[in-house]
């Protein structure tokens, strides 16, 4: 449960680099604001882990001699991503708005859980409870999304980059363990 849960951490931390940037344009933000955000977010973050799930688990029997080798290269590529992105940050935010309706909210959503279905084709070739980690997922990005609009408001861009980093460095460890476990290293 702790390895699902630092998953979910770190597969939200797009989502929160992104509410951030969001908290950095509004002058008041709403309760609603931060609901909007935590729903748009959560949703497809709990969404996409499940289509990934589905999807790999109907070309599992293709897949099973290397499903450790597509578990590092997948947790590998999206840590590596996280982290480049987080110093393309800067960019990204100076486009971001204060707007919180589906216009803007459903792109913005998209592209923060393509990594978390990645995650989902893991999961496929992992030992997890699959709705207690995709409930975990949108949970934990829900409410890291909400707490990133705050933060934006009150602090600024200052726990972005670190953020983001973080979670796509702890990604990759993860890969790496899963890896090493299945060649008997661990």
């Amino acid at each position: 449960m702790l390895q699902i849960f630092l998953i979910a951490l770190s597969v939200s931390m797009d989502a929160f680099a992104v509410s951030i940037g969001k908290g950095l344009t509004v002058r008041r933000l709403r309760g609603l604001d931060a609901l909007k955000t935590a729903l748009w977010f959560g949703g497809f973050q709990a969404l996409f882990p499940l289509l990934g799930y589905l999807f790999a688990t109907t070309f599992a029997s293709y897949v099973t001699a290397i499903d450790h080798w597509i578990i590092f290269a997948l947790l590998a590529f999206i840590g590596g991503n996280m982290i480049r992105e987080a110093f393309e940050e800067d960019e990204e935010n100076a486009k971001e708005t204060a707007e919180f309706d589906w216009k803007h909210m459903l792109p913005l959503a998209v592209a923060c859980s393509i990594d978390a279905f990645a995650v989902g084709v893991s999961f496929a070739f992992m030992q997890v409870h699959l709705w207690s980690s995709v409930i975990m997922i949108g949970v934990t990005t829900g409410a890291f999304s909400a707490a990133g609009l705050y933060i934006g408001r009150m602090f600024g861009a200052r726990w972005q980059k670190p953020a983001q980093i973080a979670g796509g460095v702890v990604l990759i460890l993860i890969g790496v363990k899963v890896l090493l476990e299945h060649l008997g290293v661990l």
